[in-house]
């Protein structure tokens, strides 16, 4: 029984040291998909801003269909890209530090709720391996193992320090 308790001690100190980003982190983030809509003869169109919602100048835009690189272009002074020929499907477009996941539409065919164009925030990326970078580090990790076997080694070790006394009412 005391192996049993030590361990879901020992589980629930872990679970508690890493964050839950971290666990989501670990699994990879889900992609999502922005429905975009084509202009007439196939262009698709696009803006790469930062994430104050600037626009970025001369970022390099690669459009991609599964493995496979379509197309690369530059933003202009206002973010702004194009690539033409495009036909309806799901695309990835990858900036410097950025991408997104599209599925873009025939003019015409696209559901009322899809944007003019696809939106790309150059920064996003960057943001989010800050975290896994944090992970690499060995100093790090032998901190988060030391802690989970430490902590619960000591709850352990300070129940049979403290004895119960048995208290008697007073009259």
């Amino acid at each position: 029984m005391k192996t049993i308790c030590w361990a879901a001690t020992l589980l629930a100190t872990v679970g508690l040291c890493l964050p839950q980003c971290v666990v989501a982190a670990a699994g990879g983030p889900s992609p999502t998909v922005v429905d975009v809509r084509l202009s007439e003869g196939g262009i698709l169109v696009g803006q790469v801003v930062d994430t104050a919602g600037g626009p970025q100048n001369a970022v390099p835009v690669v459009l991609r269909s599964g493995q496979q690189d379509l197309g690369a272009a530059k933003t202009d002074a206002n973010g702004y890209f194009a690539f033409s020929g495009i036909r309806g499907g799901i695309y990835h477009l990858q900036a410097s530090q950025g991408r997104g996941t599209f599925r873009v539409w025939a003019p015409g065919t696209a559901p009322p709720s899809a944007q003019q164009g696809a939106l790309v925030v150059d920064g996003e990326d960057a943001v989010r391996s800050q975290l896994k970078c944090c992970l690499v580090n060995p100093w790090l990790l032998a901190g988060i193992v030391a802690a989970a076997v430490a902590i619960p080694v000591a709850i352990h070790n300070s129940d049979g320090k403290h004895k119960s006394v048995p208290v008697t009412p007073s009259q």
